[in-house]
């Protein structure tokens, strides 16, 4: 796991290149404090910087950025390919040589027998990557199949910038850190930036599973990225070769490629561990590591004073069932809310995923013993874990039965009686059910509720039942919000239910732009490598081929896995209501970080900044404030964009524009 950076300016090279390189290097220092290195090709007026965060071959054989051993290709790689020693076989009985044990040698050796594309057809694993062709004076930038490590390239004047980290462009001369307010519009909507947008006009994140070539630099113009692996592609070709075998077969071959993922990634040359919730998919990840490591995983979890939070006596069970090394730590909610100020800083771009803040120390007590930690992330898009996929279909189930007209007419009658007269109506209804699980219902979801039911169509439903603010494009100045996979860039795939498009929309945004860029910027920020064995794309393309009846069974999420996991935890152990990893944070903020949220929200502030309009975000304020409203979620995602703001150590103007 490290971090890369570099730009490129063919016809006119930047002056001074390595001091630029060097202070590229200096903010990414976190992804990599093993080892610094720059290439500067003036001939090209190309410029690469990498930051090495050791894991396999620790010896200068893997230092980076590497050479092809004809010298023709450069490659600055962030990541691992872990069946890298089985292509190294391979290539080795085609007469090639190898100096070291990297991955980043083996990953070279075979673009240069095979080519790019075919190379990255047979690579399994996180990756992303500059691939310099000094031959061909071509650049490529390539980002792995799921997602999970990072990559943004655009301009900086008329030099051409890439790497893991947006903050690095600061020190390249012409990169103006000027925000784009459509990207802006959609943060508020979604409480992060989906790819291919980001915070910065001119900047974008490669979408994964994609690769994009430069032959030559025209400033201001991006050539169109292309896919090597389509999770679309998945899908479909999961509905027209579905699994035709019985559950418990699809039991036993989900099991064994998992096996055969975990057991991959805990090929490591340095310390090794694992997290730990207690919850499906964590317990399934550590059951199968202990099952093959030869001592007991060295796994972590936080517990947290409100019960409401805490997963650690679960996670502690399951540990003790399984006979891991386990490390826990209770923390009090002081100990999270110190984390607040260090959030700007740990992500690049404004996020706003509130479970940051316990992602960000789980992985910090981690890197206190290991290097690397298994995560189980990927499990609900994978096998209908989130109860969101059973309230969308039992509101759309409802809902389509009732002619479009008359549901925007009822939706808009149901949001003309305020939230408080909701309240008082509802105190003697029942819950709402959908999937077998209750939702008391209040003012707030009374609301929430009409303004999705009254939506035209399924796509619609589901963006306006996963968004935070109703109408960003109301709230942010000179706002428009750009179109995104629920709107407009992509279209349903053909012959999916409504779970399994839900599955499908947050396998390609939710997932890469949230849940991953959550535990890479966290694990990070304090130099800890965490790997994904549920998002091996061979287990997602067998998960995409599993009829819904064995992902949702009786009720059940996640049946399939739940029955892996059956043969080596007992089901008394996990069976419980799914919890967040997330924080109180409406005690919060009415409590202990009221006045830091006040100063940010300052009236006189916004109107300053000029990014918002301040009359209805203050307005929500106080309607939060006086328990009118529960609105902590759409105000923490202001809140973390002016943090944002107020800590990117000028990166762009005062004004920010």
């Amino acid at each position: 796991m490290c971090g890369f950076a570099g730009f490129w300016n063919s016809e006119r090279p930047l002056a001074d290149p390595g001091d630029i390189l060097r202070k590229m290097t200096k903010i990414l220092f976190h992804r990599g404090p093993d080892e610094q290195r720059t290439m500067v090709s003036a001939e090209a007026g190309l410029g690469l910087c990498f930051c090495r965060l050791s894991i396999i071959d620790l010896s200068a054989d893997g230092s980076q950025p590497m050479e092809s051993a004809s010298g023709r290709f450069v490659l600055a790689f962030n990541g691992e390919v872990y069946n890298f020693r089985e292509l190294r076989a391979e290539l080795e009985v085609q007469g090639d040589v190898f100096r070291g044990h990297s991955d980043t040698e083996v990953m070279l050796a075979a673009i240069e027998r095979w080519g790019l594309e075919p190379a990255l057809s047979r690579f399994n694993g996180m990756f992303a990557f500059a691939l310099w062709d000094r031959r061909d004076k071509c650049l490529h930038l390539v980002r792995d199949r799921l997602g999970i490590k990072p990559l943004y390239y655009g301009f900086a004047g008329d030099a051409l910038v890439f790497g893991s980290d947006p903050a690095a462009f600061k020190p390249v001369p012409g990169f103006s850190g000027e925000i784009d307010r459509g990207s802006l519009c959609l943060f508020l909507r979604h409480g992060y930036i989906p790819a291919p947008y980001s915070i910065f006009t001119g900047i974008r994140k490669l979408m994964p599973g994609h690769l994009v070539s430069f032959d030559g630099i025209e400033a201001g113009n991006l050539p169109d990225a292309r896919p090597y692996w389509s999770a679309r592609d998945a899908v479909e070709n999961g509905g027209q070769d579905p699994f035709q075998g019985s559950p418990e077969e699809a039991v036993t071959e989900l099991e064994t490629l998992l096996r055969d993922a975990v057991t991959s990634r805990m090929v490591s040359d340095v310390p090794l561990g694992a997290f730990l919730s207690g919850g499906v998919d964590s317990s399934t990840v550590v059951a199968l590591m202990q099952q093959t490591g030869g001592r007991p995983v060295r796994t972590f979890s936080i517990g947290f004073e409100e019960e409401e939070f805490n997963e650690a006596t679960y996670a502690k069970e399951v540990a003790r069932h399984l006979g891991t090394d386990h490390t826990e730590l209770y923390l009090t909610s002081k100990d999270c809310r110190d984390v607040v100020p260090l959030l700007p800083k740990i992500f690049s771009e404004p996020f706003a995923d509130s479970s940051q803040i316990p992602t960000f120390l789980v992985s910090q007590l981690a890197r206190s013993q290991v290097t690397v930690s298994l995560s189980g992330d990927g499990g609900d898009e994978l096998f209908a874990g989130y109860h969101a996929y059973a309230m969308g279909q039992a509101l759309w189930r409802r809902a389509s039965r009732i002619p479009p007209s008359l549901r925007a007419v009822g939706g808009g009658a149901v949001r003309m009686i305020p939230t408080g007269g909701w309240d008082g109506l509802l105190k003697s209804a029942g819950p709402f059910r959908s999937g077998g699980r209750a939702f008391a219902l209040t003012g707030d979801r009374m609301h929430k509720l009409a303004e999705v039911a009254a939506q035209p169509d399924f796509s619609s439903m589901y963006r306006a039942l996963v968004s935070a603010w109703r109408n960003p494009g109301g709230l942010v100045v000179g706002g428009q919000e750009p179109p995104t996979l629920l709107s407009g860039l992509d279209s349903d795939p053909p012959g999916q239910d409504s779970i399994a498009r839900m599955m499908y929309w947050d396998l390609r945004s939710y997932l890469p732009d949230d849940i991953l860029t959550k535990v890479d910027r966290a694990s990070m920020a304090v130099s800890l490598e965490a790997r994904v064995p549920l998002l091996d794309h061979r287990v997602v393309e067998l998960a995409w081929r599993l009829p819904m009846e064995f992902k949702r069974r009786d009720g059940q999420a996640k049946w399939v896995l739940r029955q892996v996991l059956d043969r080596h935890v007992p089901a008394r152990l996990i069976d419980r209501p799914k919890r967040g990893f997330g924080v109180p944070l409406e005690s919060w903020l009415k409590g202990p970080l009221r006045d830091w949220a006040e100063a940010l929200l300052d009236r006189d502030r916004l109107v300053r900044e000029g990014f918002f309009h301040a009359d209805p975000i203050r307005r929500s304020w106080r309607e939060f404030l006086s328990g009118k409203r529960r609105w902590q979620t759409q105000l923490w995602i202001i809140l973390m964009f002016q943090a944002w703001l107020e800590n990117r150590d000028g990166l762009a103007g005062s004004d920010g524009r």
